[in-house]
């Protein structure tokens, strides 16, 4: 019985490991835009984003972290822009919305909320606060305060 025991936590042990080893995470989010200095600009210095060295230093390429080991890759060459849903978007968590609302209307970026009423905010049902904005290239983009 302890020969089993031994056996079988061992077995178990070697199952954690692989388990481990293939674990998937986020690295990146690439989005493909047409004019990268208008794109950059608006991740840099309105969102407030770090820009992280890439690899090609071609003119086509900026790199964000947006977490510990993940980052946003803008890449140049887009023909048009993005006609997304806003079920598909990227979120970005604040401390504040109201605060960040404002820095919104002093940039003249509009914002809506989940139903699409322009200037309103959403109040989720766990109450966390939310607005919809649109990048450069028309990719949406969430902001609120939710704490996780």
């Amino acid at each position: 019985m302890r020969k089993v025991l031994f056996l079988l936590f061992f077995a178990g042990a070697g199952l954690n490991a692989a388990a481990q080893e293939t674990r998937v995470s986020l690295n990146h989010i690439a989005l493909y835009v047409q004019d990268l200095q208008k794109a950059t600009v608006f991740y840099r210095d309105f969102l407030g984003l770090d820009t992280i060295p890439e690899p090609f230093h071609d003119g086509k390429h900026t790199w964000f972290s947006v977490g510990p080991k993940s980052h946003l890759h803008l890449i140049a060459g887009a023909k048009s822009k993005q006609q997304g849903d806003i079920n598909t978007h990227i979120c970005f968590s604040v401390a504040s919305v109201e605060a960040f609302i404002e820095r919104l209307k002093k940039a003249g970026i509009p914002y809506r909320n989940w139903q699409g009423e322009k200037n309103k905010m959403t109040l989720r049902v766990d109450g966390v606060k939310q607005i919809y904005l649109q990048d450069p290239d028309g990719y949406w983009v969430e902001v609120n305060d939710a704490r996780s």
